[in-house]
């Protein structure tokens, strides 16, 4: 018997980015995205951001192509978001990645109500029929924007103005995404982990104890240490400020310096540039 197929049964393109953000640049670029930018980066989210300051009336096919090969897209609405066509078009191409392919789509509210961006009004509106005024010849397309924009704020998102100040909403906003990325994971990683559940879930309940700061998995070759570390590594990191992951520690003192070397190499990696002769 033939059954109707589903928005989500379409083959979901290949993974590339974590996270696609999706902003006006004049608005937003050296306040909430750049800091947001900047959260990601630290948590090794692999993040999309497009830092082309002029943007002219066509979007690129690449852009197009990176926002599809996205797992999540973040929509940071503000004032001049509307008045961009370049965003717009952006935002009809998440949107029907999100009907498509079930792609996450967190809208952010900077600055702007919800409902004024469902329904185009106040300022958001006002930017938006300055737009109208150019492209009253394509009404289809206009009607296309609407519709992406009403869709895209009717769903569950950040409200600047529920947040005593950006550092805050930044936080959650990441939270969030680390909570969407961690649930993905553990699902990728554990579905063909046979008979490693109990040994993930002994490590985890280990690193929760009181006083334990250093967990030791001991065996022989071949039996799956680094796999399971690797698994428990995935599902924690996200809870640091910054973390670091040597598959093969042996293999990399060898091809580096000795530990001095290495310890260059880890301090680098945990603390950046800020102090970059530590020993």
């Amino acid at each position: 018997m033939a059954s109707s197929s589903s928005s989500s049964s379409s083959i979901t393109p290949k993974i590339e980015y974590e996270v696609f953000l999706s902003f006006c640049g004049v608005d937003t670029r050296k306040k909430i995205t750049s800091h947001l930018y900047e959260a990601f980066c630290q948590k090794k989210i692999k993040t999309f951001i497009d830092d082309n300051l002029i943007r002219g009336e066509e979007i690129s096919p690449s852009l197009l192509t990176a926002i599809e090969h996205s797992k999540i897209s973040v929509i940071i609405f503000s004032k001049g978001y509307p008045a961009s066509r370049w965003c717009l078009k952006e935002l009809e191409e998440i949107v029907k990645c999100k009907n498509k392919y079930d792609q996450i789509v967190i809208p952010v509210f900077y600055e702007v109500d919800p409902s004024n961006v469902r329904n185009q009004m106040g300022d958001f509106g006002i930017a938006f029929g300055e737009l109208e005024k150019r492209f009253m010849d394509d009404l289809e397309m206009l009607q296309r924007w609407r519709t992406a924009l009403r869709d895209a704020a009717n769903l569950s998102g950040f409200d600047s103005k529920n947040y005593r100040n950006e550092a805050s909403l930044v936080n959650n906003i990441v939270d969030e995404i680390l909570r969407r990325l961690d649930y993905d994971s553990s699902i990728i990683h554990t579905k063909n982990l046979v008979g490693l559940d109990s040994s993930i879930e002994e490590i985890e309940n280990l690193l929760c104890t009181k006083g334990v700061c250093k967990v030791g998995i001991w065996g022989i070759r071949g039996i799956g240490k680094t796999t399971l570390a690797t698994v428990v590594f995935n599902k924690i990191f996200g809870q640091f400020e910054v973390s670091y992951f040597i598959e093969n520690i042996r293999e990399e003192l060898e091809k580096s310096g000795g530990l001095n070397d290495m310890s260059q190499k880890l301090s680098h990696a945990l603390l950046g540039d800020i102090h970059p002769n530590i020993w």
